[in-house]
């Protein structure tokens, strides 16, 4: 358990440096027997920061009540 608790708490430290990803994926706009066009289209995930606080807080939870055991 008191890794699981560490982990949550640098993945919550992680979330407070980075808000967000992004990525590219590719979309097909025409597809007309040969003829096929295609265009790469960026896509975002973003979360709030106080989220990452969640984490490190969990986190710290975690590791308080295995220390207790």
């Amino acid at each position: 358990m008191k890794i699981f608790g560490i982990i949550l708490i640098a993945i919550g430290v992680i979330m407070f440096v980075v808000t967000g990803i992004s990525y590219t994926t590719e979309e097909t706009i025409i597809d007309a027997g040969p003829i096929e066009v295609s265009a790469d289209k960026e896509n975002e995930v973003n979360w709030p920061p106080y989220a990452g606080g969640v984490a490190v807080l969990a986190g710290l939870l975690v590791v308080a009540m295995a220390r207790k055991k």
